[in-house]
């Protein structure tokens, strides 16, 4: 990764954090862009300020880099919204942060990535792989954005790498906001086979690879990165082969 400059959407914090740093620490130069600057600097990563769903801004700033080898759109995210219980319009705005931005970021960064034959990389979900109650909006457009990645990768052949990390449970600074405190983390943990959250380092690090000379031959993949997944509900309904 060295003196490759990566761009790392939304990495001001969380999931977007960890992939910075760990671009920085692989040796890139890493520029963050979100709408407010991070709480805390990271070592060695650049802020730009930047509102992903201003279409003329996001071309302004990629147009503005001398040049661009990785993008990593992790920009995203929603909050708690039964499908019901919410106006169209607010759900519009999920699908528009979590899939329309990150096209639109893919699109003002195609002509650089083009020249360095560089890599896209995008933070999809495991909630686009499974029913996502109460996020509906967002489970269908991270089931949207791992489609556009294979897409993309076959038009953007052989010059840009496109590749989709399909991200589990994460522990970051909202883990206690979506499973109740330190007794819901470390009860959900108990549901992954590996027996913990990722951390954002994991997810950095399989984005780094994905990046990377390592993976110069996979492109249009999805790489799991959720720690095994969750064990089947009905394994502990059923009331035969249990184990004692």
């Amino acid at each position: 990764m060295d003196k490759r400059l990566a761009v790392v959407t939304g990495g001001t914090r969380g999931v977007g954090a960890g992939i910075a740093q760990a671009f920085a620490e692989a040796g890139a130069q890493v520029v963050v862009c979100a709408r407010r600057p991070p709480e805390t600097p990271l070592d060695g990563v650049e802020f730009a300020p930047l509102d992903l769903r201003d279409r003329p801004a996001v071309h302004a700033f990629f147009d503005g880099l001398p040049r661009l080898d990785v993008l990593v759109n992790n920009a995203g995210g929603a909050p708690h919204r039964p499908l019901a219980g919410t106006d169209a319009e607010r759900h519009a705005r999920v699908v528009e942060l979590n899939l329309t931005a990150p096209l639109t970021a893919s699109l003002a960064a195609y002509e650089h990535l083009r020249r360095a034959r560089g890599s896209v990389v995008m933070i999809g979900s495991v909630s686009g792989t499974r029913p996502s109650p109460g996020t509906a909006a967002y489970g269908a457009a991270k089931a949207g954005l791992e489609n556009l990645a294979r897409s993309m990768a076959v038009e953007w052949a052989p010059e840009v790498r496109v590749n989709t990390l399909v991200v589990g449970m994460v522990r970051t600074e909202l883990a206690r906001l979506h499973y109740g405190g330190d007794d819901g983390v470390a009860a959900v943990s108990r549901t992954v086979p590996l027996g913990r959250l990722a951390e954002p380092s994991d997810v950095g690090g399989a984005a780094v690879f994905l990046a990377s000379d390592a993976a110069a031959y996979i492109t249009g993949a999805s790489l799991l990165v959720h720690g095994g997944g969750g064990r089947p509900a009905f394994l502990d309904a059923a009331t035969v082969n249990k184990e004692t």
